[in-house]
């Protein structure tokens, strides 16, 4: 058997070494169910996520199914040596602000085909596959009173597959943490091109997979061994703030007090580069039917660290903040935010007749405004809360006013939501850059953190719009920069390099939901030092010893990269 196996590996290279890309993409195309394009246009919409890069693929697949995404990966395998750009990057809404969602190799946009969904009501628990869209998803959750209740700002653009593979956080975080406490369970397609569901062990059941001597049974003994050897370092290797989607979640792993081994939690966050995912189970819960809603309107940023720290006991579900910049954003582009609402202008206006009135009170406009949500169960729980809530900023001489209607909140939360999105669209002569924006410390940290990371923007003449979830210490700092001058573009890693080491002085996390991508890889062994580093990358090698799954991503990105495909 082995000479024959010798003798057709030796004809099938005989056979393509003469071929060109285009009549190896036309091979693959034959031979999956799903659609491949490779023409200019494509390329060009698929060398652009949301980030500050522009990486051109080879070509876009949209697979039908996970046997298509199998048969591309075997492919990728067979050709790997003799073409070496053959990767495969899986990409949903391509909302990624890191560069996640781009690649040289083949993109597998999933949202075509592979959007079903299942919700089951009563087991509160549903479904998904990679391509379903957030918003699709809501429709079918939200009448049923259950929701999902994590979810990015671009909600109204993400689908669930990156939502997963980034552990996305969002305005929810303070109270229900990441997307990995709600994913029971993931299916994956691995580098050995066969498919493999991943969820929580007991003892008897992980026994069972150790004892296997096929290609899963390596990866669990392999991964065992790994966590098991370094459990100590890797624990301590977590970090402490509240977020954190930096590095493999190697401690979410393995629970040596439960006894328990849960291998979807190193998925989550890995931003498919340890295989691609099929669909997963995530945990739904009820929704809670009353909220009260308090702004907060501060005149400088100097307050905000006092009033995370007096607010956090109090419980609040969700604290978000956005700045001036967003505000005076919001009011020159009412007109498409009432329009995106499903409003008309005027109706959506006379709804901001408050905060006029409250700008006349502080003299103009407020350079933040705080959003500290209140959602309880009872009307009672509310309503106390919301007085605590009032009472501890009056304390504080801090104005304040309570919205009761979720129709009148919703002005806020658009504006919130939009803030990213208006700035990409709406700034002329500079460009949305974001490479410092998902930071995260602990709260108590953030009146020594924050003065210090608007020192070096100021130092570095850059201007910024700022929002995010002040309630976990999470903002979201996007530069506007002019990236056709050089001298703009060899700011970022200068800039990234003082910044990260400012968060890493205090414990916090690079990046908080964001996820590492292109821009932040070169940063992880600086986040977690070369020892952990290490163990990521030999996590990266039992899942993908060829480096064909969405490579430069989590290990083995380089700053030079980073310069050579920043867009303009």
């Amino acid at each position: 058997m082995k000479w024959r196996e010798l003798l057709r590996q030796g004809l099938d290279y005989l056979t393509t070494y003469n071929m060109t890309d285009i009549e190896l993409l036309k091979t693959l195309g034959s031979e999956i169910e799903g659609d491949l394009e490779f023409s200019e246009e494509v390329l060009e919409k698929y060398s652009r996520d949301a980030s500050l890069f522009k990486v051109v693929p080879h070509a876009v697949v949209w697979p039908k199914s996970s046997a298509d995404i199998q048969i591309v990966i075997m492919f990728v395998r067979e050709y790997k040596l003799e073409f070496p750009w053959l990767s495969i990057t899986a990409r949903a809404a391509g909302t990624d602000m890191t560069g996640g969602a781009i690649g040289e190799g083949i993109i597998l946009d999933t949202t075509k085909y592979m959007n079903a969904e299942s919700v089951d009501i009563e087991k509160l628990e549903a479904s998904v596959e990679p391509g379903v869209f957030f918003r699709d998803f809501e429709k079918e959750t939200l009448p049923n009173h259950i929701s999902l209740p994590i979810y990015p700002a671009s909600k109204s653009l993400a689908a669930l597959g990156g939502m997963i593979m980034n552990n996305c956080g969002g305005e929810k975080t303070l109270r229900y943490g990441q997307i990995n406490n709600f994913v029971n369970e993931v299916v994956m397609n691995l580098s050995d091109g066969s498919q493999y569901t991943f969820k929580k062990l007991n003892r008897e059941e992980l026994d069972v997979k150790l004892s296997q001597t096929d290609f899963e049974g390596e990866i669990y003994n392999k991964m065992y061994s790994l966590i098991t050897e370094n459990y100590d370092v890797i624990k301590n290797a977590k970090p402490k703030t509240s977020k954190n989607s930096s590095g493999y979640q190697l401690w979410n792993v393995y629970d040596k007090e439960k006894d328990t081994f849960d291998l979807s939690q190193l998925f989550v966050g890995s931003q498919g580069t340890l295989g691609i995912m099929s669909d997963a189970k995530v945990r739904l819960i009820k929704t809670r039917e009353h909220k009260r809603l308090v702004v907060l309107f501060l005149k400088e940023w100097q307050g905000l660290p006092d009033i995370v720290n007096k607010l956090l006991p109090v419980g609040p579900e969700s604290m978000e903040t956005f700045d001036d910049v967003t505000l005076k954003l919001g009011i020159r582009f009412m007109p498409q935010i009432a329009k995106n609402l499903g409003q008309s202008f005027f109706s959506f206006a006379i709804k901001f007749l408050p905060e006029v009135l409250m700008g006349i009170r502080m003299l103009g406009l407020p350079k933040l405004i705080v959003l500290v949500e209140i959602v309880e169960d009872t009307e009672e729980e509310a309503i106390l809360k919301t007085k605590m809530v009032k009472e501890a900023m009056d304390n504080m001489k801090v104005l304040s006013r309570v919205v009761d209607t979720e129709e009148e909140s919703e002005k806020y939360w658009a504006m919130r939501r939009e803030s990213f999105a208006l700035l990409r669209k709406s700034v002329k002569t500079k460009k949305t850059a974001p490479f410092i924006e998902d930071v995260c410390v602990l709260p108590k940290h953030l009146p020594e953190v924050l003065p210090q990371i608007i020192s070096v923007l100021k130092q570095y003449g850059i201007n910024v719009n700022i929002a995010g979830h002040a309630g976990s210490g999470n903002l979201h700092i996007i530069p506007l920069m002019d990236l056709s001058d050089p001298a703009e573009k060899s700011k970022i890693l200068d800039v990234s390099d003082k910044i990260y080491e400012i968060i890493i002085k205090y414990g916090g996390t690079i990046t908080a939901e964001h996820n590492d991508g292109i821009i932040r890889t070169p940063y992880v062994v600086d986040m977690f030092g070369i020892n952990v580093y290490q163990i990521f990358q030999k996590t990266k090698n039992i899942f993908d010893p060829e480096n064909i799954f969405n490579p430069g991503k989590k290990v083995g990105g380089t700053k030079e990269y980073i310069k050579d495909h920043m867009a303009e």
